[in-house]
C-alpha cells in the first residue's frame, strides 16, 4: 500500500441543498457543504442533529428527500461512481464479523468482489495492520480485542480499499481519553501518508479542534457555523460558545433535536 494510494487523489465533496426526511419529519434541512480534496473536514452537532444521516448521505448509503450529494461531480449512489472513486466509511461501531479473525474480516471484500489474488490480498492486509500497529492481532477475533483494537482494525479495514475518501462516524465514542487522542493521532496521519480526503462526524470537541482543516457545526438539520477551529474559537454566537464549551453536557435539552431517534 503506497503512501500515495497507487494512482488515485483525494478528491472533493459537494452537498447542495441537501434535505432529508423520515415519515414526513425533517432531519437535514438544506445543508450546503464543501470539502476540498485532501481535507479533514469534521462535522460536529448535539444528539440527534443529523450528523450522521448526513454522512450516510455521502456515503451513498442512502438517497436525499431532496438536494444532491457529488463526489468529483458524480452521484456516490449510482454504482459507476463507486467504480471510479474509492470511499470507505469506518462505522462507529466498527462492524467486524465476529466470526472472522481481524485478518479475514480484512480480507473480506477484496475476497468478495474479487479484486486481487490470494497473494496481492495478503500484502495488502498486512500492510494495513502494520500501518495500525496490529500484525500481533492478526489471527484473533474481535471478542478478544479492546474497544480501541476494534476500532484501529475497522480503520485497517478500510484502508485495505485504497480509499480517496476516508468517512468517520463517531470514531472516538466510548474510548478513554488516551485512547480518542490515539485515534484522532491516526486519522491525521493517514490523511498525510495515504493522501485521502478526510470526513469525520463526531461530538468530540477535542478531536475537532485537533485535527480538523475546517469544522462544520449542525444544529436542527442546519448549518449553525463552519469555519477553521481558531474561527471557531472566536465565536461570539452564545449558542456556540456554550456548545465548545468543555463543561457543557451536549445532552441538555436546549442542545438536542427532537429527531433524535433519527441519529
Amino acid at each position: 500500500m503506497s503512501s500515495t494510494n497507487g494512482d488515485r487523489q483525494p478528491v472533493a465533496i459537494e452537498v447542495q441543498g441537501l434535505h432529508k426526511s423520515y415519515a414526513g419529519v425533517t432531519v437535514l434541512d438544506g445543508i450546503n457543504i464543501s470539502v476540498k480534496p485532501g481535507e479533514i473536514f469534521l462535522i460536529m452537532g448535539p444528539s440527534g442533529s443529523g450528523k450522521s444521516v448526513l454522512l450516510r448521505q455521502i456515503a451513498g448509503l442512502e438517497t436525499p428527500t431532496a438536494g444532491q450529494v457529488r463526489i468529483d461531480g458524480m452521484d456516490p449512489s449510482l454504482e459507476e461512481t463507486r467504480d471510479k472513486v474509492a470511499l470507505a466509511l469506518v462505522f462507529q461501531s466498527g462492524a467486524l464479523f465476529n466470526s472472522m479473525t481481524v485478518f479475514d474480516n480484512l480480507a473480506l471484500y477484496p475476497r468478495e468482489h474479487r479484486l486481487h489474488t490470494e497473494s496481492v490480498i495478503r500484502e495488502k492486509v498486512m500492510e494495513a495492520l502494520q500501518m495500525l500497529s496490529l500484525t500481533k492481532a492478526v489471527a484473533k477475533f474481535p471478542s478478544e480485542l479492546s474497544g480501541g483494537m476494534k476500532k484501529r482494525v475497522a480503520i485497517a479495514r478500510a484502508l485495505v480499499m485504497q480509499p480517496q475518501i476516508l468517512l468517520y462516524d463517531e470514531p472516538t465514542s466510548e474510548l478513554d481519553p488516551i485512547m480518542g487522542a490515539t485515534i484522532a493521532e491516526i486519522i491525521a496521519s493517514l490523511r498525510k501518508e495515504i493522501a485521502v480526503t478526510t470526513i469525520v462526524v463526531s461530538h468530540d470537541r477535542d478531536l475537532a479542534m485537533t485535527i480538523a482543516d475546517r469544522v462544520s457545526i449542525i444544529m436542527h438539520g442546519r448549518i449553525k457555523t463552519e469555519g477553521t477551529p481558531d474561527e471557531l474559537r472566536a465565536s461570539k454566537d452564545p449558542e456556540i460558545v456554550d456548545f465548545l464549551n468543555p463543561t457543557i453536557n451536549l445532552e441538555n435539552p436546549r442542545f438536542r433535536n427532537m429527531e433524535a431517534s433519527n441519529e
